[in-house]
This record gives structure tokens, sequence and C-alpha cells, in this order.
């Protein structure tokens, strides 16, 4: 049989043409296989790029704020030194200014003044003055002695020898603080530009972790610091990634035998490894521009990377595998899925980080530290029902009152959130020069009003609390009323008013109240009343009443306690029921402080400035009878008398007689002057700022007055009481006293 024949009756055999179609559809499947693969390699290598990228963002980004919280302490430092180099002849004194700086910051351990050996002849030859933070208090010690000298310290010989600030390598502070601090330190020099010490603060480094370990793209993802020799500063804690892997990759970076390359930018450097329990894992890392050189890693794993896309490839290869009757239509429709989806999930994700952004410029608007005090407790609470929200509050204390306000824009999401970023910003600008709530509440609706297209508009309290008095002075446009809790849980009367937004020319209206000696304020947005349960039913006014009710029952008044009370309750009704509005609160926990006073003299002068001699003679007699240093006095003097001889120049009008009534009270802790006439409205503390910067002949007359009042005493507050204006000036010196003692 010649070959050409059995080769014709293997054609005319059935079985030959299913091993023929086999073979095709095998061959078409391995083909389709080598596309799909070639295809995942492709997509592989573009996510790779991609992730090149996003962490050298991400990397850039934590050194900014790393370099940006250092930056930060470092002004605060150098904003310190003037003052501390004033009081150099004082050395006392010292101790105040780093007592104000190591209060002024959480993140502050301490604040150190380290001297030349031997500068004060009549102290000891090593003179360290520290204020040291100690739990809730800050302790004022003379640190150096026999078993601290501190010139034998690197800080000192580093700031000494090269005459340059730095930052050290962080270390366990066990003279001090007792917690790993990284310590700034500069050198300061007398008037003839001799080095006579070294100044600084010791910084604790959780801030720093803090900041690196917060927000990750994917759940094990954690970042670590190392100085520029290799040396662990911080990590993240041990519920978000084990000690071991933090150890292996440090170990790593520090062998130069390692293989490793450049990131795809050029600027980080990538080691690749495998981890038993998470697989194949990335540690990028770069070093801080400028100085501390610290090293900022970054740790990822390959398969949450690229986790999704394997898991793609695999269920689109199920798909061939049950679809090779339809080859030709699967590989054309595969390939057209596979780039879309690439696509929609890179898009998805841009559009996820720019909500994220979003959220967190957001949040960072709002305040960022409760207000705590004696005399006033604030806080708020926000939870979002998407990404960003739409309400907002604020509140900051400006001349001994504390400006406030709570709010809600109609509508949720982006839209809602850019309203409520302009409402806040303005609120935030007109607060700062204007004390009348009505006319800061008249300028943010007519900015709203101007070109509101779409129609959106917002409800919003404003309220302005004078903590000596208690006096709260408030406006209100279209918002529900707040709660005062006291011995019962009462409404606060409010003129309901347009919302902002509706009409440019409305007239909002003023009104105030006076306010019990201790009280709690509570306001809140719609997102709490409105908080539906699974059958649409509402939490409703009563609820929140019987809640502050239970909560004045069992003590918790306080404005943290209060919120999480309120939020449990409404968590609790809605029993897992989609939350679909923001809910904002804002509460105030205010008591006010009656100071008694161990002596209270009052003088009546007219406004003649001639009349100023007797003014200083009695603030002189009233400091010699309340024992104050000379010093002191003199500082009183000079700002009690500016301040008078503003009233006699503007608060009358020119050739008219009036009275300036001055009392002073004197307690254990402070003294006060009380300022009062009956001429016209005048605020002091609203008046224009003046160019230090323009020369004496182009700087305008006045106001330079009030900056010098400011400056010697401690608060300065103004209020309009009765057709008279009051203007209280008070001073503490408790903490001195203690110290002469």
């Amino acid at each position: 049989m010649t070959f050409n024949k059995l080769l014709n009756r293997l054609k005319k055999n059935k079985s030959w043409r299913v091993i023929s179609a086999l073979s095709l559809i095998l061959l078409a499947g391995a083909l389709i296989e080598a596309m799909s693969l070639l295809q995942y390699n492709y997509t592989h290598r573009l996510m790779e790029e991609e992730l090149d990228y996003r962490t050298e963002s991400e990397l850039t980004l934590k050194s900014v704020r790393v370099k940006s919280m250092l930056k930060s302490n470092e002004n605060m430092v150098r904003n310190y030194l003037w003052p501390i180099q004033r009081q150099i002849d004082q050395p006392d004194h010292i101790y105040d200014i780093q007592h104000r700086l190591v209060s002024s910051n959480d993140d502050v351990m301490s604040s150190f003044v380290a001297f030349v050996p031997g500068y004060y002849p009549d102290r000891e030859r090593l003179f360290e003055p520290c204020a040291i933070r100690r739990g809730d208090s800050i302790a004022l010690v003379q640190l150096a002695g026999e078993s601290h000298d501190y010139t034998q310290r690197e800080f000192y010989e580093q700031a000494v020898l090269n005459n340059k600030s730095s930052w050290s390598d962080p270390y366990l502070d066990a003279d001090a603080s007792g917690k790993v601090v990284t310590t700034y330190s500069m050198p300061f020099k007398d008037d003839s530009g001799k080095i006579v010490g070294v100044f600084g603060i010791d910084l604790s480094t959780q801030g720093i972790i803090d900041t690196l370990n917060t927000k990750h793209n994917y759940p094990s993802t954690f970042f670590l610091l190392l100085t520029e020799d290799g040396k662990l500063i911080s990590q993240p804690d041990s519920s978000h990634t084990q000690q071991s892997d933090v150890t292996a990759v440090v170990e790593m970076i520090n062998d130069s035998t390692y293989e490793r390359k450049l990131s795809s930018t050029g600027r980080s450097k990538i080691i690749t490894f495998t981890d038993k329990e998470n697989g194949k894992g990335y540690a990028y890392y770069a070093f801080m521009r400028g100085e501390p050189h610290w090293q900022v890693v970054m740790v990822c794993y390959d398969n949450e990377v690229f986790g999704k896309l394997k898991k793609m490839r695999h269920n689109l290869l199920w798909m061939l595998l049950a679809g090779f009757s339809l080859l030709g239509f699967i590989l054309y429709q595969s390939n057209k899925y596979v780039r879309r989806l690439h696509i929609s999930r890179v898009n998805q994700e841009r559009t996820d980080s720019e909500l994220r952004i979003a959220q967190n410029i957001q949040s960072e608007m709002l305040p960022s530290q409760d207000i705590s005090r004696p005399d006033i407790e604030v806080s708020g609470k926000q939870i979002t029902a998407l990404e960003v929200g739409g309400d907002l509050y604020d509140y900051f204390i400006r001349d001994e009152k504390l400006y406030f306000c709570l709010g809600d824009v109609s509508g949720k999401g982006v839209p809602s959130s850019l309203v409520m970023a302009v409402v806040h910003s303005f609120f935030r600008s007109q607060a700062q020069r204007e004390s009348n709530p009505a006319n800061i509440m008249q300028v943010i609706n007519e900015i709203a009003a101007e070109g509101n297209e779409t129609n959106m508009f917002v409800t919003l309290f404003i309220g302005v609390l004078d903590l000596p008095t208690g006096r709260l002075r408030y406006c209100n446009a279209g918002h529900d009323a707040p709660l005062i809790i006291a011995d019962g849980v009462k409404p606060l009367a409010v003129n309901a008013n347009l919302p902002l937004g509706v009409f440019d020319d409305f007239k909002y209206s003023l009104q105030e109240t006076q306010l019990p000696q201790e009280v709690t304020l509570l306001f809140y947005t719609d997102g709490l009343t409105e908080t539906a349960d699974v059958k649409h039913s509402l939490f409703g006014m009563q609820r929140i009443i019987d809640t502050c009710q239970e909560c004045i029952e069992q003590g918790k008044i306080q404005p943290i306690a209060l919120m999480d009370s309120l939020n449990e309750a409404a968590k609790r009704f809605a029993n897992g029921a989609q939350q679909s509005d923001d809910l904002t609160m804002l509460a105030i926990h205010y008591h006010r402080r009656d100071e008694i006073p161990v002596l209270e003299e009052q003088i009546t002068l007219g406004n003649d400035v001639h009349q100023v001699p007797e003014l200083n003679n009695f603030v002189k007699t009233v400091a010699e009878r309340l024992n104050l240093e000379s010093s002191l006095t003199s500082q009183l003097m000079l700002a009690v008398e500016e301040a008078v001889v503003n009233v006699m120049n503007y608060a009358y009008s020119i050739g008219s007689k009036g009275n300036v009534n001055i009392t002073a009270q004197g307690t254990e802790e402070s003294i006060k002057f009380i300022i009062t006439d009956e001429g016209k409205a005048f605020d002091p503390t609203q008046a224009r700022e003046t160019d230090t910067t323009l020369s004496a002949e182009d700087r305008p007359i006045g106001g330079l007055g009030i900056l010098l009042v400011q400056a010697l005493m401690d608060s300065i507050n103004y209020e309009r009481i009765n057709g008279k204006n009051v203007l209280t000036l008070k001073k503490n010196y408790k903490q001195n006293n203690d110290k002469n003692e």
C-alpha cells in the first residue's frame, strides 16, 4: 500500500477526524493560553511600574510629613530662643519660658538649656535648667550634676564644636522623660557673639511612628524609619506586623551583599525577599532630603499587590477550558475584558485615592484638639455617611471668648463637602476679627448666596461665649435648637431665621443669654435626630433628651462622655441599619470660676490724661499691697496706663466730659484691672494690626498701644454691657511667686 493510499484511508476514518479536531482545539487552546500568559505578564509589568510610582509618592509624602513635623519643632525652638536670650541675665525666668514651650506641644518631652561650664559664677559649674513632662504635669528641674555631665553628650559637643543645629539619632531618655526621643539642639550666643550654651528639646518618636503607619494602600503594608547608618527608629505596633518581619527587613537593608535595584523612578531602592507567611515581598527605601538624613522604608507583599490579577487569570483559564467551542468569540471578548477591567481598576483606585485625599483634607479642617481648661471643655464628633460629608463644626478661643459653630449643608458627598469647606473657611477668617455672631453670619450668607445656581443651602449656628462672665451671644440660621444640660434638659430659645444661601440680603438677628454657673451645651445635626432603624422609624428628639437625662443621673455630662453615650444610643436604635446622613455633634461644658479676691480697690478718673500720675500711684499701691515684684509692678503700670489713656482719648467725643472707672481685683493667683466707661462702643482688641515692618514715617498713628498691652498681660477681654465698655486686663503671677519662694 502506497503512502498516499494510507493517508486517504485515514482521512475517511472518523477517529482521525476527531483526533484532528481535538488537535486543533488543543492548539487553539495553547495559543489562547499563550496569549493570556502574555497579557498577564504585560499587565503585571504595568502594575509593577504603577506600584513603583505609587510607592515613590507614598515615600515622598511620608518623608515630607516627618520632615514637616521636625521643621515645625525646629521653628518652635527658634521662636523661643529670643526670649531666652533676653532673660539670660535672669536664669530663673528661663524656667517659665521652657514651661510654656513644653506645654504648647504634647510631643515635646522636655526642654533644656545647657550653659557652658561656669557661665554663672554664683551657681553650679554645670547648670542645665530643664522643663520635663511627667504624666499630666511639667516639672522644672536643674538636671546637671555628677551623674549627668552634659558636656560629654553628643548634642552638646556637636552644637558647640560645629556651631550648628542638629537632630540626634533617637535614644532612650533615662535621665528625664524615660521615653524614646530624638534631641534637637542649637547653640546660642550672647551679645558679643560668644557661644554661651545649647538650647534644645527632646521630641517623642511616638508622633513620628503614628505619622508613618496610618492609612496604607494595603492591609499588611507597614513603614519603618531608620537612621542614616541603618539603625531602627520607629516601627508599627505588634498588632500590625511581626517583629521578625521588621528585623529581617532591617538586616537586608544593612547587608551590602544583598541584591537590590532602583525603582522605575530612579529615586528609591528596592529589595525583594520571601516571607514564610506572606510570600514574596518588596522593601522600598529612600533617604530623607536634608537633615536629619534618615531612611524611610515601605514594605508590601506580592499576594496583596497582585492578588486580584492572579485570581483574574485563573478565572479566565477556567472560562477558556469550558468554552473552547466558542474559542474565537471568547478570545476576542476576553482580550477586551482584560483591558477594560485593568483600566477600570486603575481608574477606580485613582478615584478612591482622590476621595481619601479629600477625606483627609476635610478631617484636617476640623479642630485637631479638644479644648480642656478649668473653666471650659469643648469637643466635637463627626461620622460621615460617605467618604466626605457636608457637616461642619469649629471652635477656638480668642481674647477669653470661645468662638464656635456647627452646621449642615444640604445634600451629601463631594458637592456638600465643597460648600462646607467654603463656609468653614469664611467662619474662621471672620471670627478672627469680628465678635458679633450676627455680623459673621451676615458675611457668610452673602458669600453662600452669591452665584448659588445649585440652590444648596446651609443651616448654621454661631456662638460667642464670654468665658469670664458666662454671657453667650449667638445667631441661628435655620439650625435645630441646641440643648442646655444642667439640672435638667431643655432647648435653647433661638430665632429660626433662614438658612444660609437663600437670600443674600436677609438680616440675621442676634440673641444672647446668661449661662448658669455650670452647664453643658449640646449641638447636633439632623443626622442624629433622623437616625433610622430597619423599619424606618426615627431616633427623634425625645430619645436625645432621655439619653441626656440619663447622662445627668450618671454624672456623664462632660463633652466626650455625653457624645459617646448619644452615639451608642443611636447605634443601638439603628440596630444595623445603614447610616443615611452625616452625624455631627459638638458639646461644650462651661464652669464659671468666680475667683475670691483678697484685695479689691477702685479709682475713678476723668477723661483727662493729666490724671495719669494718679492712676500710676493707684496701680503701684495695689501692687505693693499684693507684695508683687517691682518688675511686675512696672509692667502692670505700663499696661494699665496704655489701656486707660486709650479710653480717655477715644471713648468720649472731643470737648465732652466723662469718667473712667478702674477696679483692681487681686487673688492669690492673679490680678485683674477692670476698666469701665460710658463712652461710645469701641473694642480695642478689634483694632487693626500695625505693620511694624514699616518705618516710623510710613506707619499710621495708633495701633502699637494694644500690642504692648497684649504683650504685657496674659489676657485681654472686652464686653459691651448695659451701655458700658468693659475692658478686663488679667495677669497671672502665682508661678512666679512660687519660684521665688
